[in-house]
């Protein structure tokens, strides 16, 4: 009697009469001793707890922040977002004024800087920011 697995956890008896093809001398075949089960798998002996993963995601994200190459990649982000902004500030000076809330958006950003070292790139963008600051309180805006 050949076994045949027709899916996952079932099985089926297939009776056959004619040989599989293998040569007849060999006398060699595969059998599965009768009346035996097949062995289930192991379930896990426990399950990880939600404290386990918020724990280790907290780990994960302290190795995170002090990486070198991820604190440059978010740098490199501001930078660039910063530098949208201006753009967008740049054309609507071109068009005749800036909107309240590009200034705003500039304001903002500006206030999420770190010092770069350099203290000639520090003054400018304390300059645009306080530029940025003057117009928002043309319009009776100040942010904090």
């Amino acid at each position: 009697m050949a076994i045949r697995i027709d899916g996952p956890g079932r099985t089926g008896g297939i009776q056959s009469g004619r040989p599989t093809g293998r040569s007849e001398g060999t006398g060699a075949s595969f059998r599965l001793p009768e009346g035996e089960a097949p062995a289930r798998a192991a379930t896990l002996a426990g399950t990880t707890s939600l404290g386990d993963v918020a724990s280790l995601l907290a780990l994960q994200g302290l190795v995170v922040e002090d990486d070198p190459r991820e604190k440059r990649r978010k740098a490199v982000k501001r930078g660039l977002d910063l530098l949208d902004v201006l753009e967008g500030v740049k054309l609507d000076l071109l068009g005749g004024g800036v909107p309240a809330d590009r200034l705003e958006r500039l304001v903002h950003l500006l206030g999420q800087r770190r010092p770069s070292g350099d203290e000639r790139l520090d003054a400018l963008v304390d300059d645009v920011e306080l530029r940025a600051r003057v117009e928002l309180a043309k319009f009776g805006r100040y942010p904090d």
